[in-house]
């Protein structure tokens, strides 16, 4: 690999025999934005590819967690035109495409489906930097053409820019007319956990865990060993789970995030969460097999002794630079992996444990493996109006279950989605998400007003909705305005605990009687053992067990989130 400059622009090269492939990466990335805007770094990355299409190359763009890049393969003077027109759409964007663009955004994100770790983020940290990854691109109505234009001038500028080409020479005539501007650095994490290892209610299909260590070598060696055990455990023995995978991804910061997971057989989450607690246990005690560690480096030197490896190397080695992280080479990085023990392995994976997070199926808790349930509603509400189970104040809105609450105060407020039907949602900077919908709750318009005005620097309007997804009273979810972190509720408590005390009743005088007839100390209180008493035992034992049964799935069944 050698370094050039084009233009104040950085450039990485690395030999390459094929078509030329170049990119133009700038370290500006979703994790950058806010609610109310999410979504405008994609949007400005539609933009500047528009008109670009005109070749028969392939090209793209891309807008990552921590970077976007534009990217060309073909001929020296397709780049030459490609990242030129780049460029000068990010100086000067088309705005007159803004509400096609937008339109094509809605279009893609009605056609995305999630990644497996889609809800970890939220949990992790919350509606801030790296907690926006699991957000929609919910700012698109609000971006205007100032917004992008701003953006642009902000992020898309040459001192925040590596260029990276696949080739021998960069292309005669290449020109990257960016302003001027600074390196941004990635924004530092927030958290939305005040304890780890941590737990939380996903969907009934997959268990996923992931964990924070410092950006090494062993981080991927460790994800290599986790998935060989997960696959070996889950797959190969249990036949349980169809998937079963790891990975290591820098986060940009100096950390790396590793992250498992496992698909659910239908009817086996107990059995899919206990092997993949077992496997998390056995590496956390140190149980590590050097044949796994031997067999992910010789899968990682087999990745070495490709000829394009450097190619490949590229974009990460840009963002690289951009963040501030070395630039290893291939030899570098072999010699390191040739250092990794099984030792440092374990070390690593303590690391990433002490900051786990586990989603566990719907239904399912964690606690008895050490971990601690994730919040699920705020530690306070706030005193004002009450209209139904919601509480309106000068400070925020709080929404009351049993005894807990989902509270939003305004100076905390993410984002406030509106509706024109008076429809309304305000999420909080810790991911709590309060629904106010005037089908559901008495909320009178003056108050309603206020809410408004308290959180119109954040509020999102959005198109009307289909009058089908607007609550209606009847249904039996429709008092529970709290949004994805909402607390459950009491009726399964309730229902739970009363079973319970009816089973140790149950067994009480199950137990009684089969003392009253085996005790034959006293004569005169002599109780023979016959088909009545069998039956009247047999009886109070059975309604013991299915009272007790009936009472731990109700209590099981309580969703957290």
């Amino acid at each position: 690999m050698r370094q050039q400059e084009v233009d104040g622009v950085p450039a990485l090269l690395a030999p390459y025999n094929g078509p030329m492939i170049a990119g133009l990466t700038f370290r500006v990335g979703q994790v950058d934005e806010t609610l109310p805007y999410r979504g405008i770094t994609h949007l400005l990355e539609h933009l500047a590819l528009h008109g670009r299409g005109l070749t028969d190359y392939h090209y793209n763009g891309s807008t990552g967690p921590i970077a976007t890049t534009f990217t060309l393969q073909g001929g020296e003077d397709d780049i030459v035109a490609f990242l030129g027109g780049v460029c000068a759409a990010l100086l000067d964007p088309p705005i007159d495409r803004l509400e096609a663009e937008r339109s094509i955004l809605r279009a893609e994100a009605a056609g995305r489906s999630g990644g497996v770790n889609e809800a970890l983020p939220l949990w992790r940290y919350g509606s801030r930097d790296y907690g926006l990854l699991t957000y929609r691109e919910m700012g698109l109505p609000r971006i205007t053409g100032d917004d992008v234009r701003q953006w642009a001038e902000t992020w898309f500028t040459r001192q925040n820019a590596v260029l990276w080409i696949a080739g021998d020479r960069i292309p005669e005539g290449l020109r990257l007319p960016l302003r001027d501007g600074v390196r941004r650095p990635v924004p530092a994490p927030s958290s939305a956990l005040p304890v780890t290892p941590a737990y939380f209610q996903g969907d009934e299909g997959t268990v996923v865990f992931d964990g924070v260590m410092r950006r090494s070598v062993t981080g991927s060696v460790l994800a290599g060993v986790l998935e060989r055990e997960l696959f070996r455990g889950l797959r190969q023995e249990d036949g349980n789970s169809y998937t079963a995978s790891a990975s290591y991804d820098p986060r940009g910061d100096g950390f790396a995030v590793v992250t498992a997971f496992a698909d659910v057989v239908p009817g086996k989450a107990d059995a899919v969460l206990g092997g993949f607690v077992d496997v998390l246990a056995k590496l956390k005690v140190g149980r590590i097999d050097q044949a796994d560690v031997d067999a992910v480096r010789a899968k990682a030197e087999d990745s070495f002794a490709d000829p394009a490896v450097e190619v490949g190397m590229l974009p990460g080695r840009a963002i690289n630079l951009l963040t501030g992280q070395p630039l290893l080479g291939v030899e570098e990085l072999r010699a390191e992996l040739h250092a990794v023990t099984a030792a440092d392995v374990h070390a690593a994976f303590l690391e990433v444990h002490g900051s786990g997070l586990l989603q566990v199926p719907d239904g399912h808790g964690a606690d008895w493996a050490g971990y601690t349930a994730a919040p699920t509603s705020s530690p306070t509400a706030v005193t004002g109006e009450r209209f139904g189970n919601l509480i309106v104040s000068a400070e925020g809105v709080s929404a009351k279950f049993g005894d807990g609450a989902a509270t939003v105060l305004f100076k905390e407020c993410a984002i406030a989605v509106a509706f024109p039907d008076g429809g309304r949602q305000l999420i909080g900077h810790d991911g709590i998400t309060i629904r106010i919908e005037p089908t559901v709750h008495p909320v009178p318009p003056e108050a309603l007003r206020r809410i408004d005005a308290a959180v119109a620097e954040v509020t999102v309007w959005q198109p009307a909705r289909d009058p089908a997804s607007i609550p209606k009273p009847q249904q039996p979810d429709a008092k529970r305005a709290a949004g994805d972190r909402q607390p459950p509720g009491t009726g399964r408590l309730v229902g739970g605990i009363l079973a319970l005390v009816a089973a140790t009743i149950a067994l009480c005088c199950g137990g009684s009687w089969t003392w009253v007839v085996a005790d034959n100390s006293d004569p005169e209180l002599d109780v023979p053992f016959d088909a009545g008493s069998g039956i009247l035992i047999a009886v109070c034992f059975a309604a013991a067990i299915g009272l007790g049964l009936f009472g731990v799935s109700l209590l099981r069944g309580r969703r957290q989130k």
